[in-house]
């Protein structure tokens, strides 16, 4: 009986220790949520497209032909928010002393706080783009605003007609900032001006982004950082992204459409206007 019972502690022994390797295996192998990038391929590491189930949430009350102007603008700024805070990300800090209050009220703490090194920029481009602005702004506060106008022609080329950069660029990151990114010609465009300008390290945040126009953008600008919030496959003839949203435009400032009496009537003789059409 004793030596069964050796041979048993022996074989359980064994069990035992291939049971802990197996263990010690599993341990060294990262779980698949850790290990999956954040950004999605073949794009690269410069490119994060968000994963997670709230902003997926969000995404389609946005795109909801049901979701009124109102709540349109409300839900683009907490999305904003969500990407935002991603895309700042990689933004450092310095040193500064700052006091804490005490529990006693007469007593303050010496302390080191941390504050933004880089001098940022936020670059909305018109007209969309002016609802990603407050919540970027309630990221980093002591950010500048400065303006692009884009409008897309007929041929599906960005054409300015507004741009109030000033003269000398003092800027260390700007973050470009446009609900959609469809042809992308509009992007690359922003992109070049903002290079041009002077600006060393540039940042783009948009809410969906099409499979082509996002690999165009790269391949005209493989330095730029890109965070976005889904990508969708597929473009119309006519260069918008299918689902998409429609035009955010529109849908973020109540654009009335032209009635249908008013169609074959002259712009200027119309009792209400079509928009202009901005594209992404």
């Amino acid at each position: 009986m004793t030596h069964h019972s050796s041979i048993d502690l022996a074989t359980s022994m064994e069990e035992k220790k291939t049971d802990d390797d197996a263990v010690a295996v599993a341990a060294l192998e990262p779980s698949p949520a850790k290990v999956e990038p954040t950004f999605t391929a073949p794009y690269g590491p410069h490119v994060h497209v968000s994963k997670h189930p709230v902003l997926a949430h969000k995404l389609s009350i946005l795109r909801s032909s049901s979701t009124p102007p109102s709540s349109f603008r409300s839900v683009l700024r907490e999305i904003t928010f969500h990407l935002g805070y991603e895309a700042t990300s990689t933004l450092t800090t310095r040193g500064i002393p700052i006091t804490v209050p005490a529990t006693n009220p007469n007593d303050h703490i010496d302390a080191i706080g941390q504050k933004i090194k880089e001098k940022v920029a936020l670059i909305p481009i018109l007209r969309s783009g002016l609802g990603m602005i407050d919540a970027m702004l309630e990221l980093v506060d002591n950010a500048t605003v400065h303006h692009i106008g884009m409008y897309r022609s007929k041929t599906l080329m960005p054409v300015q007609y507004y741009n109030r950069l000033p003269r000398v660029c003092d800027v260390d990151v700007a973050y470009v900032l446009d609900p959609l990114i469809a042809t992308s010609n509009t992007i690359i465009s922003v992109v070049g001006i903002l290079k041009k300008w002077g600006v060393p390290e540039i940042h783009v945040l948009s809410v969906i982004a099409s499979k082509k126009g996002l690999s165009e953008l790269l391949r005209h600008h493989p330095d730029v950082h890109v965070t976005i919030g889904h990508i969708d496959e597929n473009l119309n003839a006519e260069g918008n992204l299918m689902p998409g949203l429609g035009d955010a435009g529109d849908r973020l400032f109540g654009t009335p459409m032209i009635a249908d009496e008013e169609e074959l009537v002259h712009h200027s003789k119309r009792k209400r206007t079509m928009s202009v059409d901005i594209g992404p």
